[in-house]
């Protein structure tokens, strides 16, 4: 039998995921991301879900891509660099890496 007090949590926790991951694609495009990268095929940059199936089981990798989306780098994904992100706050640079790293 299901105790509904789970089930609400677990759809609140759906909500909140899905509301989130929404509130990141927007993100993604209103910081211009989208120029550059795609959720599954390679761009300038490398697809969402390829960085996700690097980085996912990362535990360093929130802070790790967070800095490299507002400073910049290079040489991973080949020899195009990510140039640094001024307009992008910490925070949401974040937000991005976490929204990213879902597309496993």
């Amino acid at each position: 039998m299901v105790d509904c007090r789970q089930l609400t949590a677990a759809s609140f926790a759906a909500l909140l995921t899905s509301s989130t991951a929404f509130a990141s694609a927007d993100l993604a495009k209103s910081k211009n991301c989208v120029a550059c990268h795609h959720v599954e095929r390679k761009m300038i940059g490398p697809s969402y879900k390829a960085m996700a199936g690097r980085y996912g089981n990362d535990k360093s990798a929130i802070k790790l891509l967070s800095e490299k989306i507002v400073k910049g780098g290079g040489g991973v994904w080949g020899p195009m660099p990510m140039p640094p992100q001024p307009s992008v706050s910490p925070e949401e640079a974040e937000a991005l890496v976490k929204w990213i790293l879902s597309h496993q």
